[in-house]
This record gives structure tokens, sequence and C-alpha cells, in this order.
């Protein structure tokens, strides 16, 4: 008599709507960064901390979408898409799965706490995978409302208001239209 057991694999499901839903928010947020390189001194002097070439990517495993971004010769910061394949790529974040990012991005749960339940996995410089850490968190404070961003972060800075509104509206436009 044996005591070994069949057991039978059942695949995960596809979840094309939560997929839609990170897709476009990495999307956006990748063009946020953009936008908020040019707008907001804290961004941009992340990014200049950065070694010339650098580049990170935020994706979802194993199959999910992601988004790359990253520095050009001339110390610019670009969104450089979200295809993951044939790029350089010195910083990889990875969300463990389609859930987790859903969990993430519909502020369900904000940065810290993920990390915290080990939902991401850093790939590279760990100083650099603060620096993007830190420039995603400013970027949620821009784009979230500040009732929806104290979800999102630990702790929501104090910044003057005028400052806060043209530089949203100033992020919202050129992620928009892709300046």
């Amino acid at each position: 008599m044996s005591n070994s057991f069949a057991f039978r694999g059942y695949p995960s499901g596809k979840k094309p709507f939560k997929k839609l839903l990170v897709a476009a928010m990495l999307w956006f947020f990748g063009r946020a960064i953009q936008a908020g390189a040019r707008v907001d001194k804290a961004i941009a002097k992340e990014f200049s901390d950065l070694p010339e070439g650098f580049s990170f990517s935020l994706e979802v495993i194993p199959d999910g979408p992601g988004m790359v971004v990253g520095k050009d010769k001339k110390g610019k910061v670009k969104f450089l898409g979200m295809n993951l394949h044939n790029q350089e790529i010195t910083l990889r974040m990875r969300i463990k799965n389609m859930s987790a990012a859903f969990l993430l991005f519909t502020l369900q749960e904000g940065n810290a706490i993920s990390a915290a339940r080990n939902r991401l996995i850093i790939d590279g410089d760990i100083g650099h995978a603060c620096a993007a850490i830190r420039v995603l968190e400013i970027v949620e404070v821009y784009l979230l409302p500040k009732v929806l961003a104290r979800l999102a972060l630990k702790r929501y800075p104090n910044w003057n208001i005028a400052n806060k509104i043209w530089g949203r509206i100033a992020i919202y436009v050129r992620a928009v239209a892709g300046v």
C-alpha cells in the first residue's frame, strides 16, 4: 500500500480586470515620475544622486505588467515604457503577484505595509531602491487627494498648499501630455 497522494494542479486565474487596472496605474505612474522630475525639486534631487544610466522597473510577477523609468545621458528622467525586455535595468522591484499589486494600487495597503508583508522583491542596490520608493511616494502625494494619500503613506508631508496645488496641476498636465 502506498501513502502517496496525487494532487491535481490548478492554474491561477487570469484576473483581466486587475491586470488592466494595474497596467493603467503603472503607465500613469511612469509618466507622472517623468513629469515630477521636472516639477518637483525633491524628485529631481533623488534622481541626480543616482548614477548615470540608472533605470528601475516596477513589475508584477510572474507575467503581469511593468514599467521602466530611467535617466538618460543628459540626466533627464524618462518613462521608458512598459516593455521590460531588451532594456538595461539597474534596479528591479517586483510585486509578488497580481493580488498584492491590486491591494497596493487601490490603496487598500500602503507601501510600508506591503513591504513589511514581504510582497515586494528588490533586485539591485538597496540604497537605489530606497530612492526609487521615495520618488514613488512623492508622486503619490501629488497624484492623490490627501485623504487617499494618507492611506498609502506612513507620513503625509507638510507642504505649502499653493506649491502642492500648482505642482499637482503641472504633473497631471505633463503626465497626460507626455512631456
